[in-house]
């Protein structure tokens, strides 16, 4: 029989082992319970933030919709200023001829009104007498009317020339006034082009901005997404973890979370750069014979390789992307013929040259194009200006050369290496 003592221990022991079990029991229930509760405003969260998504994705094609309709309104309205601007060099060119015409009848008229000065002083000294002696002197009454006739006839001969002459300077004077006037017809209406083209820059560069306040603005809710579901997924793993082990002793360590690898990728370096512009000293030429011999349509920096990944999407290039100057010329890089000239997402304003036997050569990313379907080109043809249209960051042209239908690389048949 036991003695009180040892008694009074063992019901200790047993009463403060059964008091930590139950402890740690209720420890871990609560710690499920309280992840159960992080879960849900994490499952709340996401579905918060998906339709915020949604909606920023809808104002996000709204608004790549528009900035559309401005790059085609901008590139139609570069092209009127384009044509107005040769119709202005041509009217400047008929002016320029007129008023030589001008120059030169004034000349001629000078001479004639000095040689009719010195005839009308000539015939005031001696006409009379010139008349008087032809009747007195001459004794055949026919050499003294044919003698008259000659009279009348140089004296008609000359007024005629003198009529033609003034009515040849009124007609350059007339037509020196209409060129003018259309002179100025078309300086105005390009006046009024320009500040056309500046209302639309101002609306596509307030919409490019907000284009890319949403573009980022998805960007981090769609990575805040991922961050979320990484952690509910997580957190699901913990409590069903901590679930299993409720009733268990000792509760289960809990795991370190892993962290995401971050991104070691670099920016890719430019790989070469362009100087010389196509010219038409192939035309007429097959472009399979082309090979090694093209050049690139903008001087400019190449900043990427045909076939690499590129950095916003991983996707493979399908051509080159050549940094240059704004309002640039693009030039074809051999001849053919515009078969698409319009807006193209994610290209913006794109050419397409149609160079025969399946072989095409496309620009995207123009501020302008030039050229309408169904116009012919020879090389070196300017047929679009360079921008950034399509929501681009940098001005430049996406360049690309197909054969019956498939990229290949551009570079492979320039004399750029």
């Amino acid at each position: 029989m036991l003695d009180k003592k040892g008694v009074s221990y063992k019901l200790a022991v047993t009463l403060f082992a059964m008091l930590m079990t139950f402890s740690q029991s209720t420890s871990a229930a609560t710690k499920v319970e309280k992840s159960k509760d992080d879960l849900n405003q994490i499952h709340e969260r996401i579905e918060k933030l998906k339709k915020e998504l949604d909606s920023n994705t809808e104002a996000h094609a709204d608004a790549t919709d528009a900035l559309k309709e401005s790059e085609k309104a901008i590139s139609e309205t570069n092209r009127k200023l384009y044509e107005l601007s040769l119709q202005q060099k041509q009217n400047r060119a008929n002016l320029q001829s007129l008023e030589q015409q001008k120059s030169g009848l004034e000349s001629t008229i000078q001479q004639q009104k000095q040689l009719l000065g010195a005839q009308l002083y000539e015939q005031y000294l001696h006409g009379q007498q010139s008349y008087i002696q032809v009747v007195l002197q001459q004794q055949d009454p026919g050499a003294i009317a044919r003698q008259l006739q000659y009279f009348a006839y140089v004296s008609r001969a000359r007024a005629k020339l003198i009529d033609a002459t003034q009515q040849n300077l009124g007609k350059v004077a007339k037509l020196n006034d209409q060129t003018a006037v259309a002179l100025k017809e078309v300086t105005d209406l390009k006046a009024n082009q320009e500040k056309e083209r500046r209302e639309l820059q101002s609306q596509k560069n307030e919409r490019g901005t907000l284009l890319k306040k949403l573009s980022a603005k998805i960007t981090a809710q769609r990575g805040e997404i991922n961050k979320l579901k990484r952690d509910e997924k997580s957190l699901s793993d913990l409590v069903e973890r901590l679930a299993r082990a409720a009733a268990a002793t000792p509760p289960p360590k809990r795991t370190p979370r892993k962290t995401d690898k971050t991104d070691t990728s670099k920016p890719q370096v430019p790989v070469g750069r362009n100087d010389t512009l196509p010219s038409n000293a192939f035309d007429g030429s097959n472009f399979a014979a082309l090979k090694g011999k093209l050049n690139l349509p903008v001087r400019g920096e190449i900043t990427n390789r045909f076939g690499a990944a590129r950095e916003d999407t991983g996707i493979s290039w399908k051509g080159l992307f050549i940094k240059s100057s704004e309002g640039s010329d693009v030039k074809s890089v051999a001849s053919g013929r515009i078969v698409f000239a319009d807006w193209l997402r994610g290209f913006g304003n794109l050419i397409i040259v149609d160079h025969g036997n399946g072989y095409m050569s496309l620009y995207g990313n123009n501020q302008a194009l030039l050229k309408k379907v169904g116009d012919t080109v020879s090389g070196g043809d300017t047929v679009a200006e360079v921008g950034n249209s399509g929501g681009n960051d940098a001005n430049g042209v996406y360049f690309e050369l197909r054969y019956q239908s498939k990229p290949f690389d551009p570079l492979s048949w320039s004399s750029i290496r």
